[in-house]
């Protein structure tokens, strides 16, 4: 990261904190509390992040939500991941089975799947429950 404002680290700080989450720059905000930045601000320094390669944005075809990932860890990079869409969780996928899944499918295609961009969407398990 060429320049890392005060703002920027706070912002990085938290969504390092919610690593399995997919968050709106709404909830970014409420998280963010009494150190509140502007709208303009979380979205300003979100792009930052996402251009170098610590945050992916996240849209699901057919809806409006637009929600953001920290995928700075090296975890991150290497996994698939599974994301509910009823409360926004993210779930990191075994190496092993996507390394199967990724093998099967792109067999004799050339062809190389970014991992950490990889979402299955659906329900997790205590959502299915409620």
């Amino acid at each position: 990261m060429r320049y890392a404002t005060k703002q920027r680290k706070r912002l990085l700080e938290l969504l390092e904190r919610h690593r399995d989450e997919a968050l709106s720059a709404d909830e970014i905000a409420g998280l963010l509390g009494d150190e509140a930045l502007s709208r303009s601000a979380i979205y300003r320094n979100l792009a930052a992040l996402e251009g170098n390669g610590l945050v992916k944005r996240i849209t699901v075809p057919g809806l409006r939500r637009v929600s953001y990932r920290y995928v700075g860890s090296d975890e991150c990079r290497e996994h698939l991941h599974l994301e509910c869409s009823k409360c926004g969780k993210t779930f990191h996928l075994d190496t092993p089975v996507t390394d199967a899944l990724i093998d099967d499918v792109l067999r004799d295609s050339d062809f190389q799947v970014d991992r950490a961009r990889t979402v299955l969407y659906g329900v997790c398990g205590n959502c299915q429950k409620k």
